[in-house]
């Protein structure tokens, strides 16, 4: 009972253990502000990436693509406890015209069945006209006859310094040349002498906004037969770029991803003796994660080098708990030779003095955690004050395709840190209580010494 009378009598009696909880609360609430801000940052960035993609893709990064795709649609139809859908899709490079202008533009395509593709991503979601029926979106709404196409919102249009887009009721009236170069199955231009492009004149029919800026910025969306045609993949061996794959809800990513490889190998192998098949053998199965891992590594990197750059803030806790700790044991030498002189061993003073850290690690962590969750409920209203009052943002709202600051707090992540926190202070309060611990009655009851 008195090595907790005396570690609250410590903590209430000395004014520097103030500064020491003031230190860990500074320190739990910049860990807590940052990690959840960085934190759900990366969790959404991840998210609209998967929603891009879908679960699994077969695919290849050649322009020539890879045939016979239509048989492995049909293998993996046939797989009931593993695949829930599949899309097919096309991806090339065209150049971009509105009709009557003779600027061109360089953009990404991706050929697309919108409702199949809706099944496996996404993309129906993304849609700012036609979300309520997916297999419209290729339909202008002004002619329902036109071939239409989807632009990536920020090919379309342009948004302000609060991330806002301005949509009009309905699409505009547009029409844009597309222009493709088509190749053969072996990389050779299919078209000779001054016809060497396919150009075809698709209108404004929606615009998507994945979320994403690489791919809102230069990338359109076409029908998937258009696009087929344009890149000169509709020959007699039909041709795509990729096979997007959403698996059952109960199948797990690596499992259903190992699943599809075999089966991949076990196709390849039966047409080794086929014409193109040597196409197949640029083709990768991977899972989303790989997929869009060169978009997701550095995101994940930064995120990293962070908790890295905490924890040496940590260890500069420890430090600060490590004097304070020292300052406060020399000045109760006596305490300490008091209470051994009456029985009281040495693992009683390691006791009393890491509980008096707990209690320090303790407070700074419930104030550190409340200011936390405080200024984050607030964080997005305090930027939209500075950035009234003084055009200050955290990420320019107009490169940057962030709406709102994450603040979503993790238990889990809040847990780690408060109990870190405590850890620390433990660890910092270890070298004092353990010297204060050695100490003997003799020497700090001396009368020359008080």
């Amino acid at each position: 009972m008195h090595k907790i009378i005396l570690a609250f009598r410590y903590f209430l009696k000395r004014r520097i253990t103030h500064f020491a909880v003031l230190a860990v609360a500074l320190c739990v609430f910049i860990v807590v502000v940052v990690m959840t801000v960085m934190t759900g940052l990366v969790g959404d960035f991840k998210q609209k990436n998967y929603n891009f993609v879908g679960d699994c893709v077969v695919g290849t990064e050649s322009l020539v693509g890879f045939a016979y795709y239509e048989e492995f649609v049909n293998i993996l139809q046939q797989q009931n406890d593993l695949v829930q859908a599949v899309s097919p899709v096309i991806k090339s490079y065209a150049l971009l015209s509105p009709k009557g202008s003779q600027q061109n533009r360089g953009l990404e395509i991706m050929g697309i069945e919108p409702v199949r593709h809706s099944w496996v991503t996404g993309f129906g979601k993304t849609l700012q006209y036609r979300t309520s029926d997916v297999s419209r979106a290729f339909e202008p709404s002004y002619d329902p006859n036109l071939l239409g196409c989807v632009f990536g919102i920020d090919v379309a249009l342009r948004r302000d310094a609060n991330s806002r887009y301005f949509f009009t009721s309905s699409p505009m009236r547009a029409a844009f040349s597309i222009s493709c170069f088509p190749l053969t199955s072996r990389g050779a231009l299919s078209k000779a002498g001054t016809g060497l492009v396919n150009t075809k004149t698709f209108y404004y029919s929606d615009i998507s906004q994945s979320g994403l800026a690489r791919v809102d910025s230069s990338l359109v969306y076409l029908p998937f037969e258009q696009a087929q045609e344009l890149c000169g993949m509709d020959r007699s061996v039909k041709r795509v770029s990729a096979l997007h794959i959403k698996f059952k809800t109960d199948v797990k990513l690596q499992a259903g991803c190992e699943k599809v490889d075999l089966l991949w190998k076990i196709f390849k192998q039966d047409k080794a003796n086929e014409r193109q098949a040597y196409l197949l053998d640029t083709v990768n199965v991977q899972s989303w994660k790989d997929y869009r891992r060169s978009s997701i590594a550095p995101m994940e990197n930064e995120q990293t080098e962070l908790m890295v750059m905490f924890a040496f803030v940590g260890i500069t806790n420890v430090f600060i708990v490590l004097v304070v700790f020292y300052m406060i044991i020399s000045h109760k030498t006596k305490d300490i030779g008091i209470l051994k002189s009456i029985g009281v061993s040495n693992i009683d003073i390691l006791e009393l003095f890491s509980g008096f850290a707990f209690l320090v690690g303790f407070l700074g962590s419930c104030i550190g955690l409340l200011g936390g969750w405080v200024f984050l409920l607030k964080i997005n209203r305090i930027e939209a004050w500075l950035f009234e009052h003084f055009g200050f943002q955290l990420w320019d709202r107009t490169m940057y395709a962030i709406q709102d600051i994450p603040n979503r707090m993790n238990p889990k992540v809040l847990l780690v840190i408060a109990l870190s926190a405590i850890v620390a202070c433990l660890a910092g309060a270890l070298i004092p209580s353990w010297q204060a611990a050695k100490q003997k009655p003799i020497e700090t009851l001396q009368v020359n010494q008080f």
